[in-house]
């Protein structure tokens, strides 16, 4: 491609990408409703393998849920549309993310061998996750990127704390099909990383899902929640009054 070609073709994606900044700070501000989002998971034997393959047997009896909104803003995202299957087994709860997308944004090379911090500032999924009821603003949080780099934090925000030493314990797969413009992410979190009593059937914890997609800078990047916190002068993903349920189902 010649500079002039390739001149415009970089004005275009920069025409494009303000127009999207545009049309979606122009979207109201939602609003929360209650009960907030909930999902109830399946009970099942520890399955024999661990991977983030769809179509095999661990995802075969999971319960699925979605993300397609927008965090802050009554806005859709619907070729984004994000399945999750979640379920557990007497020591871990299993979660598989199915991202769709049409460019990625990574860090590249990848190292995976270790923690990796500010994955949330290219494309990612993560996951809050909370036992107590009383203090919400304790929690943790587990992020996984396309290449398979990942991070887990102890997040405690009346101190304004963010562990990026905790570990939690966790195992992680993921995977690109550039044929399919789909990407996976698959997470095996240990029960007793979360604290709190024992769970069993009936047990709740506090969760909320999400995946940031996108190029370019914050304004013109997909920041999507599976329970929209509708928060516009503050992090949006660090909400905890606004997050959803987990259920452990028999």
């Amino acid at each position: 491609m010649s500079e002039r070609k390739r001149s415009k073709v970089v004005v275009a994606q920069m025409v494009a990408l303000l127009a999207l900044s545009a049309s979606a700070a122009a979207q109201p501000r939602c609003r929360i409703t209650q009960p907030t989002a909930s999902v109830s998971i399946p009970h099942r034997s520890a399955p024999a393998n661990f991977d983030a393959e769809p179509g095999s047997s661990v995802w075969s009896r999971a319960a699925s849920t979605w993300i397609s909104w927008d965090c802050s803003k009554q806005l859709d995202y619907p070729k984004l549309k994000t399945e999750v299957r979640i379920f557990w087994t007497d020591e871990n709860v299993y979660f598989l993310f199915i991202c769709p997308y049409s460019e990625l944004n990574l860090f590249l090379p990848a190292d995976n061998k270790h923690a990796r911090s500010h994955l949330w500032d290219r494309d990612v999924v993560e996951l809050f996750l909370g036992y107590d009821w009383e203090n919400i603003r304790h929690y943790r949080e587990f992020e996984i990127a396309p290449t398979g780099d990942w991070i887990d934090l102890d997040i405690d925000l009346d101190r304004d704390f963010h562990d990026e030493d905790w570990r939690s314990g966790w195992t992680t797969a993921a995977r690109i099909d550039p044929r399919k413009h789909v990407w996976y992410a698959a997470a095996r979190i240990p029960i007793k990383s979360i604290g709190g009593p024992a769970v069993s059937a009936g047990s709740k914890w506090r969760m909320n899902l999400y995946r940031t997609d996108g190029l370019g800078a914050d304004p013109v990047r997909h920041f999507m929640c599976w329970q929209p916190t509708c928060a516009l002068d503050r992090d949006p993903n660090h909400v905890p009054e606004n997050f959803g349920t987990l259920v452990f189902a028999p």
